[in-house]
């Protein structure tokens, strides 16, 4: 992975995709000093079958703050598009836009944006590709100032995307052309990878773990027994690609 920029904003679907899979190798570069946000496209809803709407988001959000904090991002937005039934198009893409000129980061993270998992049959959700590619593309409107340009300093009144994350409707903003890579965790199709030491390891391990009443409904197995497993699996087969290294695996794109 390129290591020449300061600034990142990790864009994803729902409280704990970023757990799932980027969160050792952002536990690496904080520690190096750089700046990492993120921006949650959902409250995670949705996601917690034996609670209510309500009460899911407000878990789900205490757990993703609590969760970003041991791998050392303060920055946790979170916008309100619906958690399940998010909808492609321009209305997403305004509101990715404007965290992105808000943020200005070089480097954007967002999770698998491809049909399946692991390259097999495994079926991914609609929002995880909804979301990711709308990152991809977003990347490419923040720096066209004729693109969504109420947003822009001197450009009067937002426009009426849902959400409130950072610079929604709110004008005042410049173009971010700036935005040299999107790294995509957990892509069928990596094409680099990040190393991770022992420290960064745990801190993953910690921060899925901080998921509690997630993972609850999910498995039988202690937190911080299953995010163990899963963050050792995937740090030992990246590992098997990457000269005995473990690692974390993105599909890069340059912009």
């Amino acid at each position: 992975m390129p290591l020449d920029w300061r600034r990142a904003l990790a864009i994803v679907a729902h409280p704990d995709d970023l757990e799932y899979g980027a969160a050792a190798a952002i536990a690496e570069w904080t520690d190096a000093g750089r700046e990492v946000a993120y921006l949650l496209v959902t409250r995670g809803e949705a996601g917690i079958d034996t609670l209510p709407p309500g009460e899911s988001a407000r878990v789900r959000e205490a757990e993703q703050i609590a969760g970003a904090a041991v791998v050392g991002v303060r920055s946790v937005e979170f916008l309100d598009h619906p958690d399940g039934v998010i909808e492609e198009g321009v209305a997403l893409r305004r509101d990715l836009a404007a965290a992105i000129r808000a943020h200005r980061p070089e480097l954007l993270i967002t999770l698998n944006h491809r049909d399946t998992w692991g390259g097999g049959r495994i079926w991914n959700t609609p929002d995880h590709r909804i979301v990711g590619r709308a990152v991809l593309d977003a990347a490419g409107d923040a720096g066209n100032r004729w693109i969504f340009p109420e947003q822009l300093r001197g450009g009067g009144r937002g426009g009426d995307g849902a959400g409130d994350g950072a610079g929604d409707g709110a004008g005042g903003l410049e173009p971010w052309g700036g935005v040299r890579w999107v790294a995509v965790a957990g892509s069928p199709e990596a094409t680099h990878a990040q190393a991770v030491g022992e420290d960064a390891m745990a801190r993953a391990v910690a921060s899925l773990a901080e998921h509690r009443a997630y993972l609850s409904v999910l498995t039988d197995q202690e937190p911080a027994a299953y995010a163990t497993e899963l963050h050792t699996g995937m740090a030992d087969a990246v590992a098997a690609r990457f000269g005995g290294r473990r690692g974390i695996a993105f599909e890069l794109y340059p912009r």
